[in-house]
């Protein structure tokens, strides 16, 4: 983890510098998260398409093996984009590990001199 600058000891040169350098990290983050959000869009119309291709040759007169053959290759083609989908999913962000906060046990020292 990066320490934050104290801001206020910073001259405004260094200020300019530390705002230029955040906007193009954000400006960076911005195009990563548009060209996720196009991929994503783009992979789940395409399994959109194909989970229609599945359910609608129960209409069309195909062979008992033509339709086995088009429901491998679909399945392998939903695995293969949701396996692709998952691989462009951002990393989780380990959450920091709370420590419970514990009390210490009381001693005499908390009791009333007549309940002893």
């Amino acid at each position: 983890m990066t320490s934050h600058p104290n801001l206020d000891q910073l001259v405004p040169e260094e200020l300019r510098a530390l705002a230029a350098q955040l906007i193009q990290r954000v400006e960076t983050m911005d195009k990563q998260i548009n060209h996720h959000k196009s991929v994503n869009e783009k992979l789940a119309h395409e399994i959109a398409l194909l989970k229609r291709f599945k359910f609608a040759k129960r209409s069309e007169q195909l062979s008992p093996d033509q339709a086995s053959l088009l429901d491998d290759l679909i399945d392998t083609d939903i695995a293969a984009i949701e396996a692709e989908l998952e691989a462009v999913q951002p990393a989780p962000v380990e959450a920091k590990v709370r420590q419970q906060p514990k009390r210490a046990p009381l001693g005499n020292e908390g009791r009333h001199e007549y309940l002893r």
